[in-house]
């Protein structure tokens, strides 16, 4: 189902999971402060704005109250992210999902309101993306119970690392079953191998039906 999603912060995570979630059919509001950031990502959301999280009217002159759901990206500004994170829940939003910077900033967005945290070393944009709103992906096939198979295009953040670092290294637990990479398809991967831009990949693990916080 069409969700109406507004992602707060478009860094590296927040644009990815932005990005991904309009790929996956549903509509993104992205906020963010600096208005370069802002225009490199006015072709790719649905709607892009500059403004200030922080200010609450400015919140509700959004609309943001008559969303069904918020991720805020915010993790350097730790004031930011938590008064951020307060006056959405403040708002009546159901479901607010919040990067963290580490264990006592979570503790606090939790105690807070946040309904799910979730820590960068566990977690890139794209896996939230598709753990969040799994019953609209298109490209996944569950195998037997409790075991799925899913076509991936690769989030920013992980260009430029080897496999090993950006996916065998990480807590996933999930297998990096194909690379493809225009024509070229490669099975199982090196560790070795550079993840570039375009490259399509198809991974095996856990049901992500399972996977929502």
């Amino acid at each position: 189902m069409k969700q109406q999603v507004a992602v707060i912060g478009l860094g590296r995570f927040g644009s990815a999971v932005a990005t991904e979630l309009v790929r996956l059919g549903h509509e993104v509001l992205g906020v963010d402060t600096n208005m370069e950031t802002v225009q490199g990502l006015s072709a790719a959301l649905s709607h892009v704005v500059q403004a200030e999280a922080t200010d609450e009217e400015t919140l509700v002159r959004l609309g943001l109250a008559e969303f069904d759901a918020a991720v805020v990206g915010i993790s350097s500004d730790l004031e930011t992210s938590i008064l951020t994170t307060l006056l959405l829940k403040r708002l009546g939003l159901k479901r607010v999902i919040v990067k963290a910077r580490n264990a006592t900033h979570g503790e606090i967005l939790e105690r807070v309101g946040a309904d799910r945290v979730v820590y960068p070393e566990h977690d890139t944009g794209l896996r939230l993306a598709h753990s969040w709103t799994s019953s609209d992906v298109t490209d996944s096939l569950d195998v037997v119970e409790g075991y799925a198979v899913n076509r991936v295009s690769v989030p920013p953040e992980i260009v430029g690392q080897t496999v090993k670092r950006a996916i065998l290294d990480r807590n996933f637990q999930v297998t990096l079953l194909l690379l493809a990479r225009g024509e070229r398809v490669t099975v199982y991967p090196s560790g070795t191998e550079t993840i570039r831009t375009g490259d399509i990949l198809v991974i095996g693990g856990e049901s992500i039906h399972g996977a929502t916080g």
